[in-house]
């Protein structure tokens, strides 16, 4: 008989590599904000035209190729060439290094005034819609009562009253936009204050502020996002609104609407660059952040996410 073997070769395949786990995280919402951007080639230029605008912001008084406060009276009011690529203005200061440079502050100003008024605007509406009574008819009253105002002459009579800073041009502009984001915030939260979430966060225990924060708000913040970019590109017109009418920020500190208001003057005499290239700038920031709602709204919004 032949012996049996102690030891039986093993029959077993070999283990499937384990599949790959998906991204998740910061990891995810950067992919998924880069496949928006692809798929959408207008929403891609706005996300282009944002990274310019925040790098020019960051790095433009480090690249400007001259100080944008010397004056040169005897270059002044050059047409753009190789060494003065925007012209200069009727002092002979530089127009490139003068928009470059403003774009920090314009945007400093947009940033500022939007968070200002999301915190307050939308908090205010958040509450109001989520506990109603009360709270809702004070803080509707306050709308109102703002609203019954034209908006840019409110803000030119907080910015008389107070004085024209960029403190009081951010407060102005907060507190004409507080009735947009207050709306928008009350009848999101309306909705949702008896969604079925919402009812299982309270069977569970939680407070109603934590109900508030962690509940409420992220819900909310795909619209909310969209309308801080569109409020973003009105913060700057209103910023330029009042400079060009000498209520904002004070000259000869570059500010695009101040360098409008200064070239204003010169067309006429032929001397157009003076008012064109800020006034550019101007228009393509606004139009950037009127793009960058719908790219926003898509990046944020879970239910976008496939």
């Amino acid at each position: 008989m032949s012996e049996i073997p102690t030891a039986l070769p093993s029959l077993a395949e070999p283990a499937p590599p384990a599949p790959a786990r998906p991204a998740t995280g910061f990891a995810a919402g950067l992919g998924h904000a880069r496949h928006v951007a692809a798929s959408n080639p207008i929403t891609g230029l706005a996300f282009a035209m944002f990274a310019a605008i925040v790098l020019a912001a960051l790095l433009g008084p480090v690249i400007t190729p001259y100080d944008p406060l010397a004056s040169d009276t005897a270059a002044a009011l050059q047409a753009p060439s190789r060494a003065h690529w925007f012209g200069t203005d009727q002092v002979g200061r530089d127009i490139f290094s003068r928009v470059l440079v403003a774009t920090r502050l314009d945007f400093i100003i947009a940033v500022s005034s939007v968070a200002l008024v999301f915190v307050l605007g939308g908090f205010a509406g958040i509450c109001a819609g989520f506990y109603g009574g009360w709270t809702d008819r004070i803080v509707s009253r306050i709308s109102d009562t703002i609203m019954a105002f034209p908006l840019f002459v409110l803000a030119m009579g907080i910015v008389a009253a107070l004085g024209n800073t960029v403190t009081n041009i951010v407060l102005a502009t907060a507190i004409v936009n507080f009735p947009l984001y207050q709306r928008i915030a009350r009848a999101e939260a309306n909705v949702r204050r008896e969604a079925g979430f919402v009812q299982a966060a309270r069977l569970t225990g939680n407070s109603e502020m934590r109900i508030l924060l962690a509940q409420i708000l992220p819900n909310i913040m795909p619209i909310m996002m969209v309308q801080m970019s569109l409020t973003m590109g009105y913060a700057i017109l209103n910023a330029a609104g009042l400079s060009f009418i000498g209520l904002g920020v004070k000259p000869p500190t570059p500010e695009w609407g101040i360098m409008v208001a200064e070239g204003a003057g010169f067309i006429i005499s032929g001397e157009w660059w003076i008012a064109l290239f800020p006034g550019l700038a101007l228009m393509l920031a606004v139009f950037c952040f009127n793009l960058l709602g719908d790219g926003l709204r898509d990046v944020i919004d879970p239910q976008r996410r496939t």
